[in-house]
């Protein structure tokens, strides 16, 4: 299939709700969070309320193709606060609604409100089947409580699970990792995301660079973990379609892909993000003046930024290259216009060099091409 950029996601939307609390922040984390207090919980609801009835005359008439909870860790909310968001929307039976959780509570019976409560896609942070590794990144839950959440799920109904693992830890090795993802791939999981450790400012990690970085992975190494990933993954049902996800059948992650394709979606809550109308904008990354701005009836956006047709065609492009099944060209050049000149020969060089292939009007990524994506995305921007 060739998502059809541009063409259909104009009446289309997603939705992201950022729910920042949090028992403890990670070591990597450059995410905005904040302490699990209850007393922050009834605050949050009442102005993320009134937020969504402000924006609420902007979905009409749109199709809501996704939900998204992220955090944070949007499970402490607690099942009958989640469902009670998921009641001011009126939302299509077949809209995919993810909630991200945490291993060390994910019960059963947890698992089974948050179902019965209208989540149907659970993305568990999981991030390694390695206990070391995970005192390592400040995680609070154990390989073998990592194992039971998701049977946990699965038990529960879900058949929409997706975990998250993380490669080029300090200290890492090929054997190690190959472990992780033998234990990840033998559970009931749908879709696999990967991410590659960078150290973020403003995290712990990036407090300890000088001493992190001799111990991380070697590109060569790095490579060979992510090749190691797609192989095991593909062996066990698990289709690379985007540069660092991997899914069955039908189980790709519909939100997520809107943003590759350059779906609109509205962010609610403190720190989150919009792109609408041609428009990237943000709250503000504090729940304190998040609220009382919403609760003085002000506007708690403190980043708006215009893209011109040309930022959005250049944007577009690259990021629409990890989609795996590459850009339909005329669906993207109805959307932004024909490309330049200059693009037209970065693309044919990169043809030329392996990384590119047309198939008809399609462009897309040789694996070759995957493997150094952010390079070419720089050199498109």
């Amino acid at each position: 299939m060739v998502i059809p950029l541009g063409v259909t996601n104009e009446n289309t939307l997603s939705l992201y709700f950022h729910v920042p609390f949090c028992t403890k922040k990670c070591q990597y984390c450059h995410f905005y969070v904040l302490p699990d207090q209850k007393r922050f919980k009834q605050k949050y609801l009442e102005a993320l309320k009134i937020e969504w009835e402000w924006r609420l005359p902007l979905i009409k008439g749109k199709k809501l193709v996704s939900i998204y909870f992220g955090g944070g860790t949007p499970s402490l909310l607690g099942p009958s606060h989640i469902a009670e968001i998921l009641d001011w929307i009126q939302i299509p039976n077949e809209t995919e609604v993810t909630l991200e959780a945490n291993p060390e509570n994910m019960t059963y019976e947890l698992a089974k409100q948050f179902f019965e409560g209208g989540i149907n896609r659970l993305s568990i942070g999981v991030q390694s089947f390695n206990d070391d590794e995970l005192k390592l990144l400040g995680r609070t839950h154990t390989s073998a409580q990592a194992i039971t959440a998701i049977e946990n799920v699965y038990r529960a109904g879900f058949g929409n699970i997706s975990i998250d693992l993380i490669y080029d830890l300090p200290d890492q090795t090929l054997p190690l990792w190959k472990n992780t993802l033998k234990q990840g791939l033998d559970l009931p999981i749908s879709h696999l995301s990967l991410y590659n450790l960078t150290l973020e400012p403003h995290t712990g990690f990036f407090k300890q660079r000088k001493q992190l970085f001799p111990r991380m992975a070697s590109p060569e190494l790095s490579l060979a973990f992510l090749e190691t990933a797609i192989s095991d993954a593909t062996i066990k049902g698990l289709k690379r379609y985007e540069i660092s996800a991997f899914a069955k059948p039908d189980f790709f992650s519909r939100h997520n892909l809107g943003y590759w394709i350059g779906r609109p979606f509205l962010g609610f809550g403190p720190s989150a993000y919009s792109y609408w109308e041609g428009k990237r904008f943000s709250n503000l990354a504090h729940f304190n003046r998040w609220a009382k701005k919403i609760l003085s009836n002000e506007n708690p956006v403190n980043f708006e930024e215009e893209l011109t047709v040309e930022n959005q065609r250049k944007e577009l492009l690259s990021i629409g290259l990890r989609v795996l099944n590459g850009i339909s060209l005329k669906a993207f050049e109805q959307r932004f216009g024909k490309l330049d000149e200059i693009t037209h020969q970065k693309l044919r060089l990169f043809k030329s060099e392996g990384y590119l292939e047309n198939l008809g009007d399609q462009i897309k990524l040789t694996h070759r091409g995957t493997m150094v994506y952010d390079t070419l995305a720089i050199e498109l921007i």
